[in-house]
């Protein structure tokens, strides 16, 4: 791997513990991973560089065939490696976070020898700092084995093992051979600098309790249709994003994976956005899950605590409200893609859509039951209010334009669904509020999108108020109610998006950059979360064998595990963007749930 010719996205997999994820490669190499957290500095790196800015190394380098997988519907990733010698397997999960942050790597020898590769290259902050690494006792082990503690400021990492590599050039790496039957675990280990080495834990034990974890998790699925490999395994990834102990989603694991290869599109995704958010929990709400919703509604209450006009459309994993955007020169980027960021500048944009999915996602989870507090629903007024107040004004919308800012019409649309699902909260649930004055706000802005929004000489709703092109997001006008789904408008909206964002059979842009709306140079791929609320929306308005087609389609986006990044290449068949991205996991399972709706129904 060089920074010109790196590992192609689709090629990562990746293992979690509730507070993080590493991206492993099919080779073998885990090229990315934040500790402790999701948004904490990399101390793995390579993904946006090469190896001198960190990477873990367990391979069988001669391999003439690899084969992955996840065991079942769990996290543990088997990699089987095949070289003209024999057989190895490797297995990597994250063991559930119990006061250990550690990453488990464990070879195997199925059949003959096999030659292992093993390289640990630790660099803190990014890649940019070489820590001290020194050779110790691990006294806490069974055995006294040695280990290898990495130390940078704050940060320590500590590799454990029966076979520890030797340092050669500010690298610990070394080549070896095992034969049938033998075995090797490793284990990295993250802990702040000033504590000691945590206690050696069984590590068989922590396994099994995870495993017997993610099987408990997925017995929850309600979920029994076409399709249910696919949406279990985006729940699951869904979940792996999840920070168990906040309540926090972020959008996606990395940051500055190109939208446009070699282009400045590169944005870090390692936030809770509101809207990512919201949109994930009725995808989980509609599966059977209820426990991640309470939780994500009490990190809501704590994140935008306060004044309501001072809510941000992003936070970070604890609810934190700074998210300064800064560069890191020393990162040549993936395929040198540059800038790479870190942060998000995104963070004080005025988006009026985020409310209306918040406000849309807590109404779905009433209606499956959930409890609503006193406190839960006294934020809801108050942003509802706030919201009526601004509602008229121009934002940068949905996909975050860097341009002027606009009339965007799926941002009425949105704050409509807000409105509109305050006055149901009252009127199916007995909530209390001024619901007439909501009613007529509601209807004012209906009317305000059909004025405005529709343009007739097109034939359909349009991206911002006088434009005469489409934008992707109108699709989700279907999905909050907005018009009925046979309604004459909505069913030309959709002739038209695909008539004009439409790709290679079912992959759809999220607008025409051409426009120049967004005041960004290059252009950009298919978002496959668009894709997908394309297979929604024409289930929707009664065409589920073209939903159907489309999502097979679609489904080969995904990669060997069934993970998905944020855009597809139909061209060169690759994946774009962070990864892996909740908006595209999202949208898959509520477009699974729509067709199988639809098909029902017929």
């Amino acid at each position: 791997m060089t920074p010109d010719h790196p590992v192609p996205i689709e090629d990562y997999a990746v293992v979690g513990d509730g507070s993080t994820v590493a991206l492993i490669s099919r080779h073998g190499s885990v090229d990315w991973l934040c500790m402790p957290r999701f948004d904490s500095p990399a101390c793995f790196a390579a993904l946006l560089g090469d190896s001198r800015h960190g990477r873990w190394l367990l391979t069988v380098p001669d391999a003439t065939r690899v084969e992955r997988r996840y065991r079942g519907d769990d996290v543990e990733l088997v990699t089987t490696y095949t070289s003209p010698t024999g057989v190895a397997q490797v297995t990597d999960v994250m063991p559930v976070r119990d006061g250990a942050a550690d990453l488990v790597r464990t070879v195997e020898v199925l059949e003959g020898e096999v030659t292992v590769e093993h390289e640990w290259i630790v660099r803190f902050g990014y890649g940019k700092i070489l820590p001290w690494v020194r050779r110790i006792r691990d006294e806490t082990g069974a055995t006294g084995d040695e280990a290898l503690r990495a130390i940078a400021g704050s940060e320590a990492l500590l590799l454990r093992g029966a076979r520890i590599p030797p340092a050669d050039d500010h690298r610990h790496r070394e080549t070896f051979t095992m034969s049938t039957g033998e075995s090797l675990e490793l284990t990295s280990t993250w802990t702040a600098s000033w504590e000691p080495p945590p206690p050696c834990r069984p590590v068989m034990k922590r396994i099994d309790d995870t495993r017997r974890y993610w099987e408990s998790w997925v017995r929850t699925c309600t979920y029994d249709g076409p399709y249910r490999d696919a949406l279990v395994r985006s729940l699951i990834t869904l979940r792996l994003l999840t920070h168990v102990q906040t309540g926090g989603i972020v959008a996606a694991a990395t940051t500055s994976l190109p939208e446009d290869v070699g282009g400045e599109r590169n944005w870090d995704y390692r936030y809770c956005w509101l809207r990512d958010a919201a949109l994930t929990l009725e995808a989980l709400v509609e599966s059977g899950y209820q426990d991640e919703v309470a939780a994500w509604r009490d990190w809501l209450l704590r994140a935008v605590a306060g004044d309501p006009e001072d809510m941000q459309i992003m936070y970070a994993v604890d609810g934190s409200r700074e998210l300064p955007e800064r560069i890191l020169d020393h990162l040549p980027g993936y395929a040198g893609s540059r800038p790479v960021r870190v942060g998000n500048a995104a963070v004080g944009q005025r988006q009026n859509d985020v409310l209306g999915e918040v406000m849309s996602a807590l109404a779905m989870a009433r209606d499956f039951g959930l409890h609503e507090s006193p406190d839960a629903w006294s934020l809801q007024q108050h942003l509802v209010d706030a919201q009526i107040e601004r509602w008229r004004e121009k934002d940068s919308g949905l996909w975050e334009i860097r341009g002027p800012s606009q009339h965007f019409v799926h941002s009425k649309v949105m704050s409509w669904a807000a409105v509109d699902a305050a006055v149901r909260g009252a009127e199916a649930h007995g909530l209390t509020g001024p619901v007439e004055r909501w009613r007529h706000v509601r209807d004012e802005i209906h009317a305000d999108v059909l004025a405005h929004g529709w343009n007739e000489e097109v034939g359909s709703f349009v991206q911002y108020y006088g434009a005469t092109h489409t934008d992707a997001a109108l699709l989700q006008m279907l999905q909050v109610g907005f018009l009925p789904p046979d309604d004459p408008r909505m069913v030309a909206t959709v002739r038209t998006i695909r008539d004009e964002l439409e790709r290679d059979d079912g992959f759809v842009l999220r607008y025409a950059t051409e426009t120049g709306v967004d005041g960004l140079g290059g252009d950009e791929h298919p978002f496959l979360v668009c894709s997908f609320w394309l297979v929604d929306a024409l289930a929707r308005i009664g065409e589920p064998d073209e939903a159907r087609r489309l999502l097979d389609v679609i489904l080969e986006a995904s990669n060997d595990v069934g993970l998905l990044a944020e855009e597809y290449d139909p061209v060169d068949d690759r994946s774009i963007g962070n990864f892996p991205q909740a908006f595209s996991h999202l949208g898959l399972v509520r477009a699974i749930h729509s067709l199988a709706r639809a098909e029902e129904h017929r």
